[in-house]
């Protein structure tokens, strides 16, 4: 017997409770035992700070700048970019005068509210404070920094959101609960289809489903087949027929995207939030921008700076201040309504993400459709936050690709993981609509993922099918960083990447043919000896790899992959090391005149951040590499998830005896690095480990077959 929606839904919950509870624990222990140096490092905090002014913003925030000393690492020592992003939130904390410039040694003193980033570029950022008393603290610290917070705001949103779902008994609501989670059908309209003669014909096939939809719709974009195009077409239509739409999706950067494609097509937008990447064109499309520009804001500014200064003020008698300052507020209000009715009434489309759907701005708005983008990447729980607001539900995003991102295995191991998106597209395949024109890979990248995840049923659009590079290239190959029992040639006081040194245990043991690296500390120490194994022999090397045009894989280092930090990340110094010499073989085919004056883009990809961080810090620390950083971009599957490269080259790093491959087994990750080319593909693996999994067997078959 099938479950019952509100089973289903009371089971999510329970999840969501598990996964609250694991991040609260991991985010405590994270306080507790990582050094500050360690969190600058991973970009989980800014230290020191220099307070910069402070204001009160469009929306009356008393706002603080604040921005890294110059004592603060650069940004290219950093391992990881900054993760701090608009609507964060973040807890300051100073350190007392026992403690070294750099953050350590000193006593940490945590303060007890909880702000939120409003603004962040490069090396300055805004925070919104709760109180003036918050300000003063942060002004009396001796020395400042900040962090990231845990978000409990969007679990509360979220809990409150399936509580409201659960307890439905009638209403519209409850009837999409019980559509989305049992075999009720969903409803279709019956007009004749609408001709986009500018969309293939699945994309044109796609929009009419949307439009069709009276409950639901599923637009499913596989890689490179033009799903924003399709979804902007839908909701453009959709503005036909109605007034106005909501448009979601999981991360400010989706929200940003889409946003941006719309106003590309003369939408009038009205983005609600901050914005992650605030670029020129969407700034001005944002609440807090097109607050400000209102004829009337002038007039509730300058009320505003008078209630702040009648607080402040001693003159006159207490009860009538009270009475001016009430009689200011009511007037601030007034005016405030009228500038939110304005710039609602102007808009067509408002952009937010899940969790920004419960902004104040919105309250008691409902909408005919809402359109949530990269839904298959959304918890369930976060979009029922928006659907609260909605008739019908329109969803856009692959499945097959990168999942919502869960830190508890149970939670995992429950099925938190499972996306509203995924549960209709199991219950209502008929309102599925799969776009199978694809226009970024050619074809020989492209029919491994499409035999695998989407029956053979893509196509390579004609321009793309057989463009590559170079001439008689191969689009897609594996080098093997297969392990091999041959002495390990060493030698001392090069250049290895700080931090990542090997073992006295190397040393030791090369001669019987044996290596391991040692974790890395959570505070790396500075290594005085430092041990690097060359690729070749042990004839010297300018640099930490053999050149390309001399390298021979047979020869390749014993050296398994190894955990990184406290068991965070892994990392195999041996295959990144071969990663660059056969990026770097390839290179030289091209011709560096051509690399430049082309701009071949080029992504290294590895599922691993230990391996990401080994990666940037050797590409930093080598000159030949030096005129080519701005073409290169290295980064974990999930910070690639919407891109794409000329260029992509995948290290895959595991490598043992025991075919252990670790979370290389969600097949979905893979999916979305082999998807990120267009003209080359180089993957980089053990095979003897990682093609004991039969879908990496089937990949190395079908490249050995192809070439």
């Amino acid at each position: 017997m099938a479950e019952s929606p509100i089973t289903i839904l009371q089971r999510q919950r329970a999840l969501l409770q598990t996964e609250y509870a694991y991040e609260k624990e991991e985010f405590q222990r994270l306080t507790e035992a990582t050094g500050v140096k360690r969190k600058v490092e991973r970009g989980m905090a800014w230290f020191p700070l220099t307070l910069g002014r402070s204001y009160h913003n469009s929306l009356d925030q008393l706002v603080v700048e604040v921005s890294r000393s110059d004592a603060a690492e650069t940004t290219s020592e950093r391992e990881d970019p900054s993760l701090f992003e608009p609507g964060k939130p973040v807890c300051f904390f100073s350190e007392d005068a026992s403690g070294d410039f750099h953050g350590t040694g000193g006593l940490l003193h945590y303060y007890k509210f909880v702000a939120q980033v409003s603004y962040v570029e490069d090396d300055r950022m805004v925070i919104a404070l709760p109180s003036p008393d918050a300000l003063e603290q942060l002004h009396e610290a001796y020395r400042l920094g900040v962090q990231l917070y845990l978000d409990e705001q969007t679990y509360h949103l979220m809990f409150e959101a399936l509580d409201d779902v659960i307890t439905a008994k009638t209403g519209r609501l409850a009837e999409l609960r019980e559509i989305f989670h049992s075999t009720l059908p969903c409803g279709k309209f019956t007009f004749d289809p609408v001709r986009f003669p500018w969309l293939n014909t699945s994309q044109q096939a796609a929009v009419n489903e949307v439009l069709w939809a009276k409950d639901v719709a599923v637009v499913h974009g596989p890689p490179g087949t033009g799903k924003t195009t399709t979804l902007v077409e839908a909701i453009y239509e959709t503005l036909r027929r109605e007034n106005q739409v909501l448009v979601c999706a999981q991360s400010n950067m989706a929200v940003d995207w889409i946003a941006e494609k719309l106003v590309d097509r003369g939408v009038s937008v009205l983005r609600i939030g901050n914005p992650t990447r605030v670029t020129d064109k969407m700034l001005s499309f944002t609440y807090e921008r097109r607050f400000e520009s209102h004829p009337s804001y002038q007039d509730l500014w300058a009320i505003r700076r008078t209630i702040r200064q009648l607080y402040d003020s001693n003159s006159g008698s207490r009860e009538n201040r009270h009475q001016k300052i009430a009689r200011l507020k009511d007037r601030a209000t007034d005016i405030e309504y009228t500038i939110n009715q304005a710039l609602f009434a102007d808009a067509k489309v408002i952009a937010c993400t899940l969790a920004g759907s419960a902004n104040r701005l919105l309250m008691g708005m409902k909408f005919g459709t809402l359109f949530i983008d990269e839904a298959a990447q959304a918890l369930e729980a976060a979009c029922w936050i928006a659907i609260r607001k909605a008739h019908r539900i329109i969803f856009a995003g692959d499945h097959r690709q990168l999942p919502p991102t869960i830190k508890s295995p149970e939670a995992m191991h429950g099925g938190l993981d499972k996306t509203l998106m995924q549960y209709i597209v199991e219950q209502k395949p008929q309102a599925v609509s799969l776009l199978t024109v694809q226009y970024r890979m050619c074809d020989a990248i492209m029919q491994f993922p499409n035999r695998e995840f989407y029956g053979g049923q893509l196509t390579s659009a004609p321009e793309v099918k057989y463009r590559g590079i170079l001439d008689w290239d191969t689009a897609i190959e594996w080098v093997d960083s297969r392990p091999t029992s041959l002495p390990l040639p060493v030698r001392e006081g090069s250049n290895y990447p700080t931090g990542y040194a090997q073992s006295s245990k190397l040393r030791d043991k090369a001669d019987a043919h044996s290596s391991h690296l040692t974790p890395l500390p959570n505070e790396v120490p500075r290594v005085a000896r430092i041990v690097e194994v060359d690729l070749m022999s042990s004839s010297p090397s300018d640099r930490g790899f053999a050149r390309p045009w001399s390298l021979d894989t047979s020869r390749t280092p014993n050296l398994r992959a190894e955990m990184q930090g406290s068991g965070s990340s892994w990392f195999n110094v041996a295959e990144a090391q071969l990663t660059l010499a056969t990026l770097q073989r390839y290179f030289e085919k091209i011709g560096k005149e051509r690399l430049l004056e082309e701009r071949v883009d080029v992504g290294v990809i590895s599922p691993y951040k230990g391996q990401v961080n080994l990666l940037r810090r050797m590409l930093r620390q080598d000159s030949y590499w030096k005129p080519f950083r701005s073409l290169i971009t290295v980064n974990t599957v999930d910070g690639f998830q919407g891109q794409e490269r000329d260029v992509i080259v995948i290290s895959l790093v595991r490598s043992n005896d025991q075919g252990d491959i670790g979370f290389l087994r969600d097949l979905r990750r893979m999916n979305v690095a082999i998807t990120r080319a267009r003209m080359k593909l180089i993957i980089l693996g053990d095979k003897n480990t990682i093609c004991r999994m039969p879908f990496y067997k089937r990949l190395a078959d079908y490249i050995d077959e192809t070439y």
